[in-house]
């Protein structure tokens, strides 16, 4: 099990320490339901540090991203991200990632920590143009700091206007005093809020600073369970859940990050399957009826017939009810389709809904 550079800080702060994706991550501290709350209303940090990074550099390195992913990295200028999977070779995702373009020849991939090792084996694999690689998941750290309040509160750490980085941008700065920190308007939550790259050496001193420059704003430090809460709130899609080996990135609702005007691995197979159609797809559904819908939970018919499963689902924090994402026929894919989930011996009856659930 490994420990990321804050594992101890964790603890000492009061953190229930959970194993995830082979790290001793923190999974709560106060309690789900008011970390949720203040991600939403305030700002809180989450040490994610367990996420992967890869340096593709070279001048072959935009090559190699444009055959392995399905978005067009080719879109990019410096300073610029974009949201991505790999897809495999037998119509499912491998992983899906943030692509950052640091400079022409200089890229960041930020993969899911429990595919580290996968996803590196596939890139290397298919490195036949030979970009330059390097895994440097094991020496860097990542904080994201989320909510309204997160520029407000993070202002008087950096010279640079925070207000002036825009979605799916990202700027090279002093932060908290350690340079060269990579700051990114991104963020898995959808309440606003950036994600800051450091090396492992730096990260103590940054979150020290950013829970100290957070304290007029109510800054918390945020486990894992409230993340998972958050980003289902907003119809984000979770790795090993919602998507898969298996899951097209078409059934997922990912047609918006795959572009078939370039070849990538398998773009051929997922072009016919667009023109044909899919036979199931993603839905976000809320139940009629008390319940909190779990992963794995079948989703039935009326008479209790199964027609789908739940891939995701909780009880909203936000909006007091249990919400879920999961596979439907597409029959049933248009808001205000009647559903049910299985929830141990009962049906409960689900409407599907619009994502994002949670509507600020």
């Amino acid at each position: 099990m490994k420990d990321t550079a804050l594992s101890e800080i964790h603890a000492a702060l009061g953190a229930k320490m959970v194993p995830f994706a082979g790290y001793n991550m923190p999974v709560s501290y106060q309690g789900i339901n008011i970390e949720h709350q203040t991600v939403r209303e305030k700002v809180g940090v989450f040490d994610v540090s367990h996420m992967g990074e890869f340096f593709v550099t070279g001048p072959n390195a935009l090559s190699l991203i444009q055959r392995v992913c399905s978005n067009d990295a080719s879109k990019l200028e410096d300073g610029q991200a974009q949201y991505s999977c790999f897809p495999n070779e037998d119509g499912g995702v491998v992983d899906d990632l943030i692509v950052y373009r640091i400079a022409a020849e200089k890229w960041l991939l930020v993969v899911n920590a429990s595919n580290i090792d996968k996803d590196w084996a596939w890139i290397n694999l298919h490195n036949t143009m030979g970009a330059s690689l390097e895994n440097s998941s094991d020496h860097y750290s990542l904080l994201a700091i989320q909510g309204p309040k997160a520029i407000q509160a993070m202002q008087s750490l950096t010279q640079e206007n925070l207000s002036a980085i825009k979605f799916y941008t990202f700027k090279m700065n002093t932060f908290a005093g350690v340079e060269n920190v990579i700051i990114s308007a991104t963020g898995y939550t959808g309440s606003g809020g950036f994600e800051i790259y450091c090396k492992n050496t730096q990260v103590a001193k940054i979150w020290t600073k950013v829970l100290e420059a957070g304290a007029d704003w109510g800054i918390q430090p945020i486990g894992l369970a409230a993340r998972d809460t958050l980003r289902l709130e907003m119809g984000y899609c979770l790795y090993g859940n919602d998507i898969d080996d298996t899951t097209s990135p078409l059934e997922a609702g990912l047609g918006w990050i795959t572009k078939f005007n370039k070849d990538f691995i398998n773009s051929e197979s997922l072009k016919k399957q667009k023109e044909i159609g899919v036979s199931k797809t993603l839905v976000g559904f809320e139940l009629s009826q008390r319940g909190i819908p779990r992963q794995g939970y079948a989703i039935v018919d009326a008479q209790g017939n199964s027609i789908g499963r739940v891939t995701s689902g909780t009880m909203s924090p936000s909006m007091g009810k249990g919400i879920g994402l999961g596979y439907v026929p597409m029959a049933l894919k248009e808001v205000g389709s009647q559903i049910h989930i299985q929830i141990r011996n009962k049906i409960v009856p689900a409407m599907v809904v619009k994502l994002p659930f949670y509507k600020k």
